[in-house]
């Protein structure tokens, strides 16, 4: 089943990840994943693509990671080699992908593929509800919040697809018995020329812009976090 998009209310930017060494993750994500690391401010350490554009952004946090991310990234790779060199640690082997954990202890699987990799960003994955109509709900509010297209497998596990903008295939929505307990330390950053229709759709205001930041930060119905950035 596959629904397509209406007109979006923002437009995909970036990703970002918290980490207590921001450096030491900058530089593990960036070999894994192909991108270029460097240093921005406060901190703060980005990762680029060949064109110079930034993919990514490593945010420094002084709480460590306590709970299994409700967000986590789904990687490509010719082998686990790679990510074993850049300081991953083996969680679980018995799937058809291997659970990872980053040197910061955040999960992500890698998916050993037979051909070579040219994009090595597969997905993102965010826990949902505990039931399939849970899953689908959060599936088509932010299918019409970034112009993607929606669908649901047999399993109850829904996804987005043709996500414009986007640098990997696909944001995977899973049931989960386990409610959000603190803040998510992966998120995605959004453009939109108009953060009050995201709150009329659905998004709460955490953070407003103009307080100390230049963007404003929401949650989803679900209360997984994301930044919105306006054109000015």
């Amino acid at each position: 089943m596959c629904q397509h998009a209406q007109v979006p209310l923002a437009t995909y930017k970036d990703l970002c990840i918290d980490a207590v060494d921001a450096e030491r993750a900058a530089r593990f994500w960036g070999a894994l994943l192909g991108l270029t690391p460097g240093p921005h401010r406060d901190g703060i350490w980005w990762l680029d693509d060949a064109p110079g554009e930034a993919v990514a952004w490593i945010n420094p946090v002084p709480e460590p990671k306590t709970v299994k991310n409700r967000v986590h990234l789904d990687v490509n790779a010719e082998g686990l080699e790679a990510a074993l060199t850049a300081g991953a640690t083996v969680v679980d082997d018995t799937q058809p992908w291997t659970v990872m954990t980053d040197p910061d202890g955040q999960e992500f699987c890698v998916f050993v593929r037979d051909t070579p990799v040219a994009r090595r960003l597969y997905e993102l994955v965010w826990d949902s509800g505990p039931g399939g109509e849970e899953c689908l709900a959060i599936a088509r509010w932010w299918a019409e919040v970034l112009g993607a297209d929606v669908g649901q497998d047999e399993s109850g596990d829904c996804y987005l697809e043709n996500v414009p903008g986007a640098p990997f295939e696909f944001i995977c929505f899973g049931p989960v018995p386990e409610p959000k307990t603190v803040k998510n330390r992966v998120h995605i950053d959004v453009v939109t020329d108009d953060v009050d229709a995201l709150v009329a759709h659905g998004a709460r205001v955490l953070r407003a812009a103009g307080d100390g930041i230049g963007w404003t930060v929401l949650a989803d119905p679900d209360g997984n976090e994301f930044c919105a950035f306006t054109p000015d």
